[in-house]
């Protein structure tokens, strides 16, 4: 399965210069701002998005190779099939956070816990043909991570979290975006958070 390719739909704009006053934009102008946010990227097909496959395994796999496979693969999830193959329907997915508040408190031996005691079960899905808005609704109303597609028989088909979702907007509007300075300078050398 190949990775869906990430289109723009957004064109540059050319900003008129900054005049020596500053102003504060009305409300008309903010609504009217958002309203072309949710008009060009929130109502396009999540397919749009630039997502990976999603690694899959079995609910029998043992937690201490799923944390391996998330460590190698710099991924913050696996999705969980009753056969660990991409054939059957999602059955659970296993996240980051699932290690900090399931995995780390059990007190047994990470090579002794199957995923299937620790993972979220009938996790939220999405069809392919959900829109951006109604992923971001899913992942803001259920305090949720990363929400896997699925085709019309709940088979995975890949996975979006956050950072895809960040992504998109950082490439639909670049200009905005990546040419903020960092406190008047502008960033020479960005490193990514934490772990």
């Amino acid at each position: 399965m190949e990775a869906h390719p990430t289109s723009s739909r957004c064109a540059e704009k050319s900003f008129p210069k900054k005049s020596a006053v500053k102003t504060i934009p009305s409300r008309a102008k903010v609504s009217s701002r958002r309203h072309v946010l949710e008009e060009s990227v929130l109502q396009e097909p999540v397919t749009i998005i630039a997502a990976r496959d999603p690694l899959l395994l079995s609910p029998d796999t043992k937690v201490c190779v799923a944390i391996r496979v998330m460590q190698e693969q710099h991924c913050g999830s696996i999705v969980l099939t009753e056969d660990g193959t991409a054939e059957t329907p999602v059955v659970g997915i296993f996240t980051e956070r699932d290690v900090l508040n399931r995995v780390i408190d059990c007190g047994r031996a990470l090579d002794a816990v199957s995923l299937r005691e620790v993972m979220t079960p009938e996790p939220e899905v999405l069809p392919c043909d959900s829109s951006i808005a109604l992923l971001l609704n899913r992942m803001s109303v259920f305090g949720i991570r990363h929400v896997p597609i699925v085709d019309e028989a709940g088979r995975p088909q890949f996975v979006l979290s956050v950072r895809d979702v960040v992504d998109l907007l950082v490439e639909s509007f670049p200009r905005a975006i990546l040419n903020l300075p960092t406190n008047g300078q502008p960033s020479s050398n960005p490193t990514r958070e934490g772990a």
